[in-house]
């Protein structure tokens, strides 16, 4: 895994121990195997953003903390520049960039999100996570699938949806898909 997931897992394990709660109470709280659970901590595995949006809210931390070590300090509002900002490399095929990340206390996470093309075998990760969200199609195509219903999204399509559904995407054809995530919590 790459140094930045390493990073993040570490930042994990260490809120966990600052707290004092074992593995495998947490992995009890959060339903998930305490062999999943061991797995985050250790960075040898992908952390979905689901999963580290329940750990943000379980220790009242801001998710920019737990990506970046850094807490968001701005306010007022908050720029970020083309290019910019904190990008998370989840999975080789999703790359997730934070277009707000240096702002304190959101009521929603936007990103832009892009998904790299791959075989029409391959299957669809599935995550799901409390709140709602909002796609917007920016280039290419995806299919979105959301608790089995099977959405085809074109350049310029839309779709809200509640993301405590499970729900997973991936890219049509052989381009690269990009789309305008916000994650209301």
């Amino acid at each position: 895994m790459s140094n930045q997931i390493k990073q993040i897992a570490l930042r994990i394990k260490e809120l966990r121990e600052i707290y004092g709660i074992s593995l495998k109470s947490l992995a009890e709280e959060f339903e998930i195997p305490q062999e999943q659970y061991e797995a985050y901590e250790s960075g040898d595995v992908d952390i979905p953003v689901s999963f580290l949006y329940k750990i943000a809210s379980r220790f009242n931390v801001e998710l920019t903390a737990i990506l970046t070590g850094d807490n968001p300090k701005l306010q007022t509002y908050s720029l970020v520049r083309k290019g910019k900002g904190v990008s998370v490399e989840r999975r080789k095929e999703y790359k997730y960039h934070s277009l707000a990340y240096n702002f304190i206390n959101k009521k929603l996470e936007p990103f832009l999100v892009t998904v790299e093309p791959s075989s029409e075998f391959d299957s669809v990760s599935y995550n799901s996570h409390l709140g709602q969200e909002f796609n917007y199609v920016l280039e290419g195509e995806l299919k979105i699938i959301i608790d089995g219903h099977e959405l085809l999204l074109k350049e310029g399509d839309s779709l809200f949806f509640d993301s405590t559904a499970k729900h997973g995407m991936k890219a049509l054809g052989s381009k690269t898909a990009k789309f305008l995530a916000i994650i209301m919590h």
